[in-house]
This record gives structure tokens, C-alpha cells and sequence, in this order.
């Protein structure tokens, strides 16, 4: 299993501690918005690989603090300028449509791979079907977090478990 921490990691302490527990991986959001600095102190110090950029999106603009806050920094060129930094993985949350099963927004991560086809992105909010997943992957989308479609049934684990055995080689996945 490999564990990625994210939410309320402010202090080099909160990553040593989230690592020194067993995750593999960290994601920083609101960090990378309100201490810039801070945050590619931690890129440079444990790399792409280990720290992972919280892109979090209202209305196309990133939102912080739990979602509480939204910027007028639009998401793609929040993402564009940690990639220009060494950032390799992203999580992108259209927080309008988390928890609804409305469908995932497929224009943002359909804009977000072709400016950043090298960019592993995580799509979150509103998967509710198998079908997202598919459409999500036929774009590009190497990852997705879904949960309220496991929890209410709309995706069996068995459908998850045989899409990943039968997914082409070239899909992406994560070890």
C-alpha cells in the first residue's frame, strides 16, 4: 500500500512526522499558495516523487484552507508554475462537484493533461460511474479518487479490480 498524507502539513516537523509514519508521499495545497516558500524548500529536499501538488479548483480558481477560501489564481497556471519548479504529480478537486456524483469535470483535467501531458494527475469530485473512469482514462488521466460511488454502490470493487487487470500497458498505474 503506499500512503500519501495530505491536509494541515505546515512545518518541515509535520513532514518528518507524516514520512517517519509510513507515508510515501505528501500533498501540500494550501501550503503551496499561502508559503510558496516553504513548499519547494520540501520539493527540492524530497523530490517529485514524494511530494505531491494539492490543486484544488471553484469556479476554476484555486481554493484553500479546507476549502473555505477560494483565489483569484486560476488552477492551470497555479499547476503551470510548480511544473516549471519540478512538480510531477498533481491532485485536482473540483470542489463543486465533490460528493455529488455529477460527473468529474472533464473540460479542467481535459485542459490540464494537453498544457501538461507529463503531468500525472489525480482527478477527484463526482466520479459516480465506471463510464467517468473510462473517459477520464481515454483523455489522459492516469488516477481519479473516488469514494461516495464505492460507498453507494455505483462502483463495485470487482468493477475497479477488473479494470485494472485489463487496462492497456499504456494506461499509467500506480505500484
Amino acid at each position: 500500500m503506499i500512503i500519501d498524507f495530505g491536509g494541515g502539513l505546515k512545518s518541515d516537523e509535520d513532514l518528518e512526522i507524516a514520512f517517519n509514519s509510513g507515508a510515501k508521499m505528501i500533498t501540500g495545497g494550501s501550503i503551496a499558495v499561502k508559503e510558496r516558500d516553504t513548499f519547494l524548500k520540501w520539493l527540492q529536499r524530497y523530490g517529485s516523487e514524494k511530494i505531491i501538488l494539492g490543486a484544488d479548483a471553484k469556479d476554476g480558481n484555486i481554493a484553500v484552507g479546507g476549502w473555505l477560501e477560494t483565489t483569484e489564481l486560476p488552477v492551470v497556471d497555479f499547476i503551470s508554475d510548480f511544473h516549471e519548479k519540478g512538480i510531477t504529480k498533481v491532485i485536482s478537486t473540483d470542489i463543486s462537484r465533490d460528493g455529488m456524483l455529477t460527473g468529474p469535470s472533464f473540460e479542467l483535467y481535459a485542459e490540464i493533461m494537453e498544457k501538461f501531458p507529463e503531468i500525472e494527475i489525480i482527478a477527484s469530485g463526482g466520479i459516480a460511474t465506471m463510464n467517468d473512469i473510462l473517459k477520464l482514462a481515454e483523455i489522459g488521466v492516469p488516477g481519479v479518487i473516488m469514494g461516495k460511488a464505492i460507498y453507494e454502490n455505483r462502483i463495485s470493487l470487482g468493477e475497479i479490480e477488473l479494470y485494472i487487470l485489463t487496462a492497456p500497458s499504456s494506461l499509467p498505474l500506480n505500484d
